[in-house]
């Protein structure tokens, strides 16, 4: 098992690389454990699929739950991980970024910072604050003994506030309080995707998972995307298959899906 340093130094390399790299969210031991057989590079969590795990909606979850998740993650492969930590589980700088030192001691290589305020009626915290909290995130990775990869996030697309200029001003802003992947979940088109890549020297992260608007990896590397992240994508494609298999029982009393189910033995290859 290779250290938290060399997983570090092999996760920097990755956004270093020429082109696009693909990073799927795993949400249990097994499914890190066959995203890692199947030849990924790295994974990262997901804060809707953790949510999920444990029967709750995303945003539902507490920052210990979150890391002892992440914590099940890292244990099960051998790959970098970064986790999705939401706005850090704090409004105030300092405790935001305490959760960034937390996620390092769980074995962590990188994490997220968002301007959401779980907050309907002010979706996104005001724009000095936001940066605030990124730079006291990034001291704190940068204070750490080994390059942990701030990602900062700007939730406009997504937080009831689509506007474009804005959301690069923010990364702009993010970038200079020293995030090292700058990330805008929800952009509506792939224009919008390169005109985000093209406005930060930083790399720009990803998000697949809303009908529409995920463009194949052909179109987003050559936009200037860096990381592609598949959120709680395969999640709900699991949960999409189980739910077909449970329906086909209980409405039609068949149970053709077991014909075409990975078998125990071909499960069992990623298994320790």
């Amino acid at each position: 098992m290779p250290t938290q340093r060399e997983k570090a130094i092999r996760f920097r390399e990755l956004h270093e690389a020429p082109g696009s790299f693909i990073i799927p969210n795993p949400w249990d031991g097994a499914s890190a454990k066959i995203l890692e057989g199947l030849g990924f590079p790295a994974l990262a969590t997901s804060s809707g699929a953790c949510a999920g795990t444990l029967g709750r909606r995303d945003g539902r979850i507490t920052r210990e739950e979150a890391l002892e998740h992440a914590h099940l993650i890292v244990e099960s492969s051998s790959l970098p991980v970064s986790a999705d930590l939401e706005k850090c589980f704090a409004d105030d700088p300092k405790e935001a970024a305490e959760t960034i030192r937390m996620a390092a001691e769980v074995g962590l290589v990188g994490g997220s910072i968002e301007d959401s305020t779980g907050d309907p009626s002010a979706p996104l915290f005001a724009f000095e604050l936001a940066v605030e909290r990124v730079a006291a995130a990034a001291g704190v990775a940068r204070s750490l003994g080994f390059p942990f990869m701030l990602a900062a996030r700007a939730q406009n697309f997504v937080g009831g506030k689509p506007d474009l200029q804005d959301t690069i001003k923010r990364l702009q802003a993010f970038e200079k309080a020293g995030a090292d992947v700058l990330f805008a979940p929800g952009l509506p088109d792939i224009d919008s995707v390169r005109r985000v890549c093209q406005s930060v020297s930083k790399p720009v992260n990803f998000m697949v998972g809303i009908p529409g608007r995920s463009f194949t990896v052909a179109e987003l590397t050559a936009a200037g995307v860096k990381r592609i992240s598949l959120a709680t994508s395969l999640y709900k494609a699991a949960v999409t298959g189980f739910m077909a298999a449970a329906k086909e029982t209980l409405e039609r009393g068949t149970f053709t899906y077991v014909e075409s189910s990975v078998s125990t033995r071909d499960l069992a290859a990623y298994l320790d």
